[in-house]
């Protein structure tokens, strides 16, 4: 299969293109600075581009099977506020042009009706420190229920850099607590499953251990 990920040198990302790697995908790697990508592999493409350039993210969904979504707001977030919703409305657009369905998309625990289910302590962070991040999720969510494709919205709590276990709580009614963590490498396995499977299909999975 092949696969396009954005947000490929961030945390889950670059073990998203590790991992599609190991399981044999074409990938194609999405980087504003390639040179961040330090992984070499003879079915891994890196292509440049901002996603907020609408004619590279179009090239760059050209030919695939699936998207997956690991953008984050990152330091440029106070120059490009609307960096989730106009990059996802890009790759939808994209997709669309192109005839491709599936987009695994990764979000966060808090965001939407997930707020209601978290600890009173999360839930001051959510709407304080982290307030025009989750607007941005939030927003970012809402174009891809919109939309026709066949997406899913994972939910990670706090997210750590440990191993991959293979094995964490999945469910949309989590309810998860300040303590609760996920490895970034575990986000990226159960992204990568949902590329072949169904069962959480236009659907929003929390995660956490």
């Amino acid at each position: 299969m092949r696969v396009v990920i954005f947000g490929s040198t961030g945390g889950t990302g670059r073990a998203l293109v590790e991992q599609a790697l190991d399981l044999s995908h074409e990938v194609v790697a999405f980087a504003r600075i390639p040179a961040h990508i330090l992984i070499h592999h003879e079915r891994l493409t890196v292509l440049q581009g901002d996603v907020l350039d609408s004619a590279k993210v179009n090239a760059a969904v050209a030919g695939a099977d699936a998207v997956l979504s690991a953008l984050g707001v990152g330091a440029g977030f106070a120059n490009n506020p609307e960096v989730l919703s106009i990059g996802t409305r890009n790759i939808l657009a994209s997709m669309n042009t192109h005839g491709v369905r599936r987009f695994i998309c990764e979000s966060s625990y808090g965001v939407a009706e997930s707020y209601d289910r978290a600890a009173a302590a999360a839930k001051v962070v959510f709407r304080t420190l982290l307030k025009r991040v989750y607007a941005e999720k939030a927003m970012q969510e809402q174009l891809l229920r919109r939309s026709n494709a066949d997406w899913v919205i994972v939910r990670p709590t706090v997210l750590t850099n440990g191993p991959k276990r293979g094995h964490y709580r999945v469910a949309e009614d989590l309810r998860l607590g300040m303590m609760d963590r996920i490895s970034r490498a575990d986000v990226a396995h159960f992204m990568l499953k949902q590329l072949t499977e169904d069962t959480w299909l236009r659907k929003c999975p929390a995660l956490s251990y």
